[in-house]
């Protein structure tokens, strides 16, 4: 029995030290966790909520109907250990009156970071440069051997102006860029501002960019965005990255397009499903750099994240403000 005044916190797994240590050592809450770096299994996560009156996930983990059924009427905080909410069935969250807590801003720079890293990565061919070390290739110079795609005088096109996006903007800036091509929801002319950055249609973006980045939140406006019409407008020299959610992408029109030539190369850090088949078509393609979505992937970044969403959860659970929640 826990005592009176003592609430019920699971934790879908193991989080870093930081978040763990401001939920374990908080008074008011007795706190259950999945002792595993892998996700946890349906049913155990059902067990595991049920009769919680806070509930700490992460991206991989589904809140749907049935879990918050499973959780029952004590649930009054989810807080997400992640900037993106897709996986957090929201409108019946919103209808039983719980709070969600969430982690933005804390991954900006770290993502950002990655998605630079990415884009020099696939344009500069560095694994099949790195392979051919390895394999003998690597012989005489020759002049247009392991050749890639240079950023200075470029126009990039930016699907997504929020946080992430002007960070990446912000480092992209200088590397010599010509242009700066963005399209999303609405124009952002104070934030297009500092890079001079055009808004235009997603048409426009796809046919005049010399490389094109995806950051922009999963909605069902966003959701299979990068289709086979898109890839068709894009320059047979173009490079695409995305950064942002996998079914952005419809990633069987990604592959004819590499395959194809359509398109020159593509980096993600994110795919459907996550992580990705070993068997997959993709994963055939020397001119396809697949990462195991690590945009947020610094020690610094993932414990600041994890003490946010405990912060995030304990105030929700007190009745407080949360530092970061996201309004619904």
């Amino acid at each position: 029995m826990r005592p009176v005044g003592v609430m019920k916190v699971f934790v879908t797994r193991r989080i870093p030290r930081e978040g763990w240590a401001a939920l374990t050592q908080a008074a008011d809450c007795e706190v259950e966790h999945w002792d595993s770096d892998e996700p946890i299994p349906a049913k155990e996560l059902e067990q595991g909520v049920a009769g919680a009156h806070g509930l700490l996930c992460l991206l991989s983990d589904r809140v749907d109907k049935r879990l918050l059924d499973a959780a029952g009427a004590n649930l009054k905080v989810i807080s997400t250990m992640s900037v993106g909410v897709d996986h957090l069935a929201l409108e019946e969250i919103k209808k039983r009156g719980i709070r969600v807590g969430y982690t933005p801003d804390v991954l900006t720079d770290a993502t950002a970071e990655l998605a630079m890293s990415l884009l020099l990565t696939t344009c500069r061919r560095l694994p099949e440069a790195i392979e051919e070390v390895k394999n003998g290739g690597w012989t005489s110079w020759k002049p247009l051997w392991m050749c890639g795609y240079g950023l200075t005088g470029s126009t990039v096109g930016i699907i997504g102006l929020g946080r992430i996006g002007q960070a990446i903007a912000q480092r992209l800036k200088p590397f010599g860029i010509q242009r700066f091509l963005y399209t999303g929801r609405q124009p952002r002319p104070q934030e297009a501002a500092e890079f001079q950055a055009e808004f235009v249609s997603t048409a426009k973006l796809a046919a005049e960019s010399d490389f094109i980045i995806v950051a922009c939140s999963l909605t069902p406006a966003t959701k299979g965005l990068c289709n086979k019409d898109f890839f068709q407008q894009m320059k047979h020299t173009a490079v695409f990255v995305n950064i942002s959610r996998g079914d952005v992408v419809n990633q069987d029109d990604l592959y004819q397009a590499l395959a194809s030539g359509q398109i020159a190369a593509a980096g993600l850090d994110v795919t459907t499903p996550e992580p990705l088949p070993t068997d997959h078509p993709l994963l055939t393609l020397k001119n396809c750099v697949i990462l195991p979505h690590i945009g947020s992937a610094t020690y610094g970044t993932r414990n600041t994240m994890s003490l946010l969403a405990a912060n995030n959860l304990l105030a929700g659970l007190r009745g407080e403000p949360m530092p970061s929640e996201l309004k619904l």
